[in-house]
């Protein structure tokens, strides 16, 4: 692809010198947490992120635009650490808000999660997250301090349109509306959708994450805290490949599993993945794009499926690509049956605007080719999710 938009260029040329200290990973991570400040007994959570940054620090043609964001990534997760466990300690009653019944929207990537999510979100008796909280949660914010977190959630979302113009298209962002559970996890993936990190990848699969989703539950408990109580209504595909350890913290939560055909998502997540790594990475090296996510997600996937056997078939709700992505009018009432949710006339009449492609983004295409796949590979390496699909497509 090309050097990317002249706004980039500028920004790495800029940065240069920032770069710099990706030499010092370990100086660099002292001053965000000093920054950011530290619970007693949090050492476990610093050390991980340490290591992350050490990680990021060492990846292959990281740009100065790029060690930029990692450094944004560590000190958010820092920050926001410090002011859960500070709110929990001054509050002790957070840590008793009632997380009940919360609906999982889990899958492959590019399977119509966004736009499950999107639908769930309608009702009035539904809780989603909107990503300006996930950036910065916190109690019932004022006014100003309200402006303020969405001004940053703003400047966020300008950043990247700004940077990869072409990412809109794939996955738009909104500050103000219903977003994913994986700007609030600790750990996941998505640093492999925005450096080359192998060793980060080793550390990941090794990790136990039912403390990265106890800190998921404790965010979610302060969003609540002194707020009327909704159904909580939460979503991240990066879920598929925990669900033993989501379980363990939310044993009550209803799984809705989104299902496509896996070359077309694959095919589609890795076009996300090159436009999202293009900011601070180059140059890309896409057949590299290609079979480290063909890797990373049919492990997701084979995870899911070992997971769900342990799942209680009434806590689990299968839903093809055609429920939604063909016909939402039809399919919204049957999904919010599913999850035992009224779907009422108000519902009915805001799906045609979530439903429909964001206002000014271009139709997006994407060939497994461009990454070095081919259908029979991602067939072969999904060949017994592709077994459950058929199924949930059948009934």
């Amino acid at each position: 692809m090309s050097s990317g938009p002249l706004s980039l260029s500028l920004a790495n040329l800029l940065l240069r010198p920032a770069l710099r200290s990706r030499r010092t990973p370990d100086l660099v991570f002292d001053r965000l947490l000093a920054g950011a400040g530290q619970a007693e007994g949090d050492g476990r959570f610093a050390d991980d992120f340490r290591h992350l940054l050490r990680c990021w620090a060492g990846a292959e043609n990281l740009t100065p635009v790029g060690w930029l964001s990692a450094r944004g990534h560590v000190a958010r997760h820092l920050a926001n650490r410090a002011r859960i466990r500070r709110l929990v300690t001054e509050h002790p009653e957070i840590a008793r808000e009632p997380v009940d019944r919360p609906v999982f929207v889990v899958g492959l990537p590019r399977t119509a999660t966004t736009l499950t999510h999107g639908v769930l979100s309608l009702s009035d008796e539904h809780r989603c997250p909107l990503l300006w909280e996930l950036l910065t949660p916190g109690l019932e914010p004022g006014p100003e301090q309200r402006e303020k977190a969405i001004k940053a959630a703003r400047r966020l979302v300008g950043a990247i349109d700004l940077f990869a113009p072409r990412f809109r298209d794939i996955h738009a962002l909104r500050p103000e509306g219903p977003e994913e559970c994986t700007f609030a996890l600790p750990h996941t993936v998505m640093p492999l959708s925005q450096a080359r990190v192998p060793e980060y990848l080793g550390w990941h699969d090794a990790r136990d994450f039912v403390p990265d989703y106890r800190h998921l539950k404790q965010v979610y408990q302060v969003l609540q805290y002194g707020r009327p109580r909704r159904r909580w209504v939460l979503k991240s595909p990066l879920h598929l490949e925990n669900l033993d350890a989501l379980r363990t913290v939310f044993p009550d939560a209803t799984i809705v599993w989104t299902h496509r055909d896996p070359a077309t998502a694959v095919a589609s997540f890795c076009s996300l993945v090159e436009h999202g790594m293009a900011v601070g990475t180059r140059p890309l090296d896409l057949h590299g794009i290609g079979a480290t996510w063909l890797e990373l997600l049919s492990r997701s996937a084979s995870r899911g499926l070992a997971a769900r056997a342990t799942i209680p078939r009434e806590a689990l709700v299968d839903v093809p690509y055609s429920w939604l992505g063909s016909d939402p009018a039809a399919g919204a009432p049957k999904l919010y049956a599913a999850v035992g949710a009224r779907w009422t006339e108000a519902d009915a009449a805001r799906l045609p605007a979530v439903a429909a492609r964001p206002r000014g983004t271009r139709p997006h295409r994407y060939d497994l080719a461009r990454y070095g796949l081919t259908r029979s590979g991602v067939d072969a390496a999904f060949a017994d999710y592709n077994a459950l699909r058929a199924e949930a497509d059948r009934t």
